[in-house]
């Protein structure tokens, strides 16, 4: 198995049976979940206990848990760096609109030859801080709707 470089879908499950073990394996692995920093598996082919980081457990649970859902499971490592259709993908708004934020300087990219590349992480803070001003303007426009007596 290589190691993950770049974004890698897992499919949801295709069966009721495929999401019903999907959803008993999240609870059972959760269940399992320590307050120690590491836990053992023994899988029932191999030989001996595999120790993994809880961290990593948790998001297995997470995995699962999304699986048990029907949803689609995207993991991008932190570092990554995505295309512009990527990130509109990601952003869930057209690839015009992404160029625009990259030449407006309101989301960080760098060029390979004449392509623009967004790091993944700078991806998160962009979208973090998109939502902490929804937010913001929310409970703004709430404040306004009680002082008006609007509610």
């Amino acid at each position: 198995m290589s190691a993950l470089r770049n974004e890698q879908i897992i499919n949801p499950p295709t069966s009721p049976e495929e999401s019903e073990l999907a959803r008993t394996s999240s609870r059972l692995l959760a269940a399992c979940i320590g307050k120690g920093k590491t836990a053992g598996l023994r899988v029932i082919d191999g030989d001996g206990v595999i120790e993994v980081p809880v961290a990593a457990l948790r998001m297995l649970v997470d995995i699962l848990t999304n699986m048990a859902a029907g949803n689609a499971v995207s993991l991008v490592p932190i570092h990554a760096e995505l295309t512009t259709q990527q990130t509109a993908d990601f952003l869930n708004v057209s690839r015009p609109y992404v160029v625009g934020l990259l030449e407006r300087g309101e989301l960080p990219h760098h060029k390979v030859g004449t392509h623009r590349r967004v790091r993944f992480s700078d991806l998160m803070a962009y979208k973090e801080a998109q939502l902490r001003k929804s937010k913001a303007a929310l409970t703004e426009l709430a404040k306004l709707d009680q002082e008006l007596g609007l509610q």
